[in-house]
């Protein structure tokens, strides 16, 4: 019943209120002056056998006896020869065009213009010359359920009325590029409507040919009391007939069909509108007129159409983008030939030693678990005025025991992000003439992050591309015969060597060695050992070419030998003797440029012999340094004088007691860094005193007043070395950083071929039982609800499966925070690397796979048009969820929480998306969260495009309710149940474009603001 009201108020009728009717002119006696086919003293009465020349002569159809409506049936109106259609108005036959001519001009021919073929003739063709006449059946089976007799609809099109013979045989002037139209049912006449100005055109093809006249201002007027409009109740069509408006449409063929198309009539019976079936076209003209074809458009047509104005703004976006995107690459590539071109990479490096002083730190711990709200605790001193140096081409090792403080001592020297509050100086002295402003500063942390997927070779190949000058990893078109065209390989050889990695080189690092952050799948298996790992972590800074090396407990964790062997290599690299060089002949082979690298270290526990290998001690007790000097023996000689020291001289100030535990003497053949941690664990006050009276380095310590009110460590350089870039900028080129960041991401790709056989498989699984579950959807309304399921099926799926493009980020994430660090590439070119390698292969192929399988099992639209559209949505909206997931990784460090909520969002979308709930019974307090929803269905967006798209291919529901017969457009089911708009594709494309931008912009933004290391 609800359906049938729908037609009922949607199903438009045609008529008008006025004294005269039918489109009559009043005229200065009571009667009216009638159009061509009507007469009567109010034009209500249409002719009844004659013909259309008869004029106020031509017999018309009466109302029965007992009153009512002229009826043309009960009237047995017959017509005569040569002529057809409701009222007997059409010609069939030249000969009855002339003699109805003949009746009013005595002449069977007009008089036209001077040598113009004036034979009356009557044109039986859709195309109108002059003024015509057509009269169809509508015969639409859900019409005739609800009015079973027979509907017929007659036009009057008038083109150009002067070349018409009916002006001479009509009371009135016939308006130029006009339409006038009559429904009739049963007989009787139940509306009129009128449209001008009217256009006509012809589309010419090789099946048929299409006459198609387009009118605007249409107004239809309802004959009051007739079925139609009032006789009965349930059915009073006056309201929607009366108010119908805009541009009208006739389109009729060469085969007797013609289709009445207006907005209202389309959403109803589909984008045809009101077919009309049995129809006969007569039009009584001279065949000059018809020879000359005046005021016809004639189009040939191969069967495609006109891009619309969305498509056209859509290409202009497309291409403005793909333009921008040319430029950048152009720029790009111009700036990194010219980077390929700049010099031979000759600078020299090394020489650099490192000085800190009164290195203080200190954090604030909440007081409570509501320290958030702005209580603050408790500041903890991490460090306390350190002080110490380290010369080029010597190695200090800074002890203690845990909670020294000796990892934060060498971040701060390495530069690191803390969060805290720090003071005091750092400063990178050089023993040549300065033409820099900041050394070279390469840190390894205690945990190594490597990229698993990767052999070892091409781990180093991949950092020395990036940080090292491109003159020297990729030279130009033309050094191919410059020695040091395979610089490359020959220093990533040479690390290799020195590293004692030759047997690993081309092994998978893994993740069995200790590694995080790894590359995928496909180094997860066991790979190379816990010492090569640490090997690999030096060779990764090594690589660079740096001035200053700092380490954060590079033996822990490993045995004694691998421990030796690493701080063996690192001994080496102090002396400048690890290496491919810089590029120049000095230096060549050596990094350092054989003047020597400060290498600085925290060390946990190390054996004897380890011990005796560091050319320098730093001793650490709970922040504060005991001893700052040779190593060796000195240290504990060092320890013996200051506790001898500080006794006498508590006993001189009044006490002879040492605070803290008695001093204990060194056994002979200890283990001398044992016995530095043994008395770092308790120390006795006075070597505090001692260390803090200017012994150590032999300085004299004097905190800057000045820093310590700005909280922060100024780090300085004294004469620099050359040729360096400054801190925070990147060696190479952008262009450079995204060839090779895509190129890792291929590699492991290739090798880590599980994630992305599993998303293909998934998907052709998902698509054959998603095809399966919606095979061959009919048309019946219940079809169409499957249909909507289908497509709503599609974008929650969507949504889901992209919840691995969040766990890739969680993954990676580690491994990204250290190269950015270590300022390897921009966070840009990451972003844009990460996102062709993970979009395309494991979101764009899979969505593809699965919408195409379920599309054509479904059973939808069935042309190429409608299933690229179709695609196109759902691949845009790919990109929202994968940006949306990328957004959501970055921002929180804990992956479950990223999980959690992308899964709740998830739902939230298919909440708002229009399928489980209709959107106006929400409260108004939470219906605006409609708005942010991309799968929303109502008004925009995902489901609205595909549900457009899918109706807008002509999608025709035919079905049955309680014997009825339904025969209507899709479009009035969508409206009904969901409120589409009918034109809203293109819209909503650009709103999907606008999500697409505000997460990549959002995604950018948190990825260059938050994604960062601090320590």
């Amino acid at each position: 019943m609800q359906l049938r009201a729908a037609l009922l108020l949607s199903f438009p009728a045609l008529i008008y209120a006025q004294s005269c009717s039918n489109y009559g002119v009043e005229s200065s006696s009571s009667s009216c002056l009638c159009p061509p086919g009507f007469g009567g003293s109010t034009c209500a009465e249409p002719g009844c056998g004659g013909t259309i020349f008869d004029g106020s002569n031509r017999p018309l159809a009466q109302a029965s006896s007992s009153g009512g409506f002229p009826n043309l049936t009960a009237s047995g109106c017959t017509c005569e020869s040569g002529w057809a259609g409701t009222g007997c108005n059409v010609c069939t036959s030249s000969a009855a065009c002339q003699s109805g001519y003949a009746k009013i001009s005595g002449s069977t021919t007009p008089t036209g213009e001077t040598g113009v073929n004036d034979t009356m003739v009557c044109n039986t063709a859709p195309t109108v010359y002059a003024a015509g006449e057509l009269s169809c059946q509508v015969n639409n089976p859900t019409l005739q359920a609800i009015y079973p007799l027979q509907s017929t609809l007659n036009i009057l099109r008038t083109l150009n009325a002067s070349l018409s013979p009916l002006s001479s045989a009509s009371s009135i002037s016939l308006p130029t590029s006009s339409i006038s139209a009559q429904l009739f049912y049963a007989g009787i006449e139940q509306f009129a409507c009128s449209a001008s100005p009217c256009t006509q055109s012809t589309t010419n093809s090789s099946s048929t040919n299409t006459t198609t006249w387009t009118c605007e201002n249409l107004a239809c007027t309802c004959v009051p009391n007739t079925t139609f409009c009032g006789g009965v109740p349930v059915s009073n069509l006056t309201t929607t007939i009366n108010g119908l408006t805009g541009t009208l449409t006739i389109t009729c063929d060469t085969t007797s069909t013609c289709h009445f198309q207006q907005s209202v009539l389309q959403n109803l019976f589909g984008s045809a509108g009101l077919a009309m079936e049995g129809c006969v076209f007569g039009e009584c003209v001279a065949q000059g007129f018809i020879d000359a074809g005046n005021g016809i458009t004639a189009q040939t047509s191969a069967g495609g159409t006109q891009l619309g104005g969305g498509v056209i703004a859509g290409l202009v976006v497309v291409g403005s983008l793909i333009f921008i995107a040319l430029v950048g690459v152009a720029w790009g590539y111009i700036l990194q030939r010219k980077a390929r071109r700049g010099g031979s990479g000759g600078e020299q490096h090394g020489g650099v030693g490192v000085q800190f002083k009164d290195i203080s730190f200190l954090v604030r711990s909440q007081s409570s678990s509501y320290g958030f709200l702005g209580e603050k605790g408790e500041e903890k001193t991490i460090l306390d005025c350190v002080s110490g140096s380290v010369e080029p081409g010597r190695m200090m090792a800074v002890l203690g025991p845990s909670g020294a403080g000796k990892t934060t001592l060498v971040e701060l020297i390495a530069g690191k992000h803390k969060a805290g509050i720090s003071s005091g100086s750092i400063t990178f002295p050089a023993s040549s003439s300065p033409t820099q402003t900041s050394p070279r500063i390469a840190f390894v942390p205690q945990h190594d992050t490597l990229p698993s997927a990767l052999t070892v070779r091409e781990a180093l190949t991949f950092a020395a591309r990036l940080r090292l000058p491109e003159s020297l990893t990729s030279p130009s078109p033309s050094s191919a015969s410059q020695p040091n065209a395979d610089f490359l390989s020959t220093h990533v050889q040479s690390l290799i060597t020195a590293l004692g990695l030759s047997d690993v080189a081309d092994t998978r690092i893994g993740s069995g060695g200790g590694s995080e952050g790894g590359m995928g799948a496909g180094g997860r298996g066991r790979g190379i050992s816990g010492g090569e790992a640490r090997r690999v972590s030096i060779g990764l800074e090594l690589v660079g070419c740096p001035d200053v090396l700092v380490l954060d407990e590079p033996t822990s964790g490993l045995d004694s030998v691998s421990a030796m062997r690493v701080v063996r290599v690192l001994g080496e690299v102090a002396r400048g003797g690890v290496g491919g060089g810089d590029g120049s002949e000095e230096g060549k082979g050596r990094i350092g440029g054989g003047k020597g690298v400060a290498v600085v270290m925290s060390v946990h526990q190390p054996s004897s012999r380890l011990y005796h290998t560091f050319d320098s001690v730093l001793l650490l007790s709970h922040g504060r340094a005991l001893y700052s000097g040779p190593g060796g023996f000195a240290p504990v000689e060092h320890l013996s004088r200051a506790a001898g020291g500080g006794n006498a001289g508590s006993a001189g100030g009044g006490g002879n007691q040492n605070e803290g535990a008695p001093h204990r003497a060194y056994p002979e053949g200890y283990n001398v860094a044992d016995y530095l941690l043994e008395i770092a664990s308790d120390p006795p006050v006075g070597l505090f005193r001692a260390s803090g009276g200017g012994e150590v380095l032999g300085t004299t310590m004097s905190p800057s007043s000045s820093d310590e009110e700005k909280g922060l460590v100024a780090r300085e350089r004294g004469p620099a070395v050359h040729g360096q870039r400054a801190r925070g900028t990147y060696a190479a080129t952008f262009l450079t950083q995204l060839e090779v960041l895509c190129g890792r991401e291929w590699k492991v790709l290739r090798r880590d071929k599980s994630l992305f056989v599993t998303h293909v498989c998934v998907a052709s699984v998902l698509g054959v039982f998603c095809g399966g579950l919606y095979y061959q959807t009919g048309t019946t309304i219940a079809g169409f609800q499957s249909r909507i399921g289908c497509l709503f099926f599609l974008g929650a799926l969507i949504a889901f499966s992209s919840l691995s493009a969040l766990a890739n980020i969680v993954e990676i994430r580690p491994l990204f925070m250290r190269e950015r660090s270590n300022a390897y590439y921009s966070p840009t070119a990451w972003l844009l690397s990460r996102f062709l390698f993970d979009v395309v292969p494991l979101r764009i192929i899979p969505t593809i796979i699965v919408s195409s399988v379920t599309y054509w099992m479904a059973g939808l639209a069935h042309d190429a048009a409608h299933f690229f559209k179709f695609l196109f949505i759902l691949v845009l909206y790919t990109l929202v969820m994968t940006l949306f997931n990328f957004l959501l990784g970055a921002f929180f460090r804990n992956g479950g929480i990223a999980i959690l909520l992308s899964a709740l969002t998830a739902l939230y979308q298919m909440t708002f998306a229009g399928f489980f709930v209709h959107l106006e019974s929400i409260p108004p307090v939470l219906r605006w969260l409609q708005w942010l929803c991309p799968l929303k269905a109502r008004s925009a967006y995902t489901l609205e495009a595909l549900s457009v798209n899918e109706v807008g291919s002509g999608l025709m529901i035919q079905d049955q309710l309680q014997g009825v017969p339904v025969d209507v457009s899709a479009t009035l089911i969508m409206q009904l149940l969901f409120g589409f708009g009918t034109n809203n594709y293109y819209r909503d494309v650009l709103v999907l474009f606008a999500f697409i931008a505000g997460f990549g912009v959002a995604v950018i933004g948190v990825v260059w603001i938050k994604v960062r290391e601090r320590r």
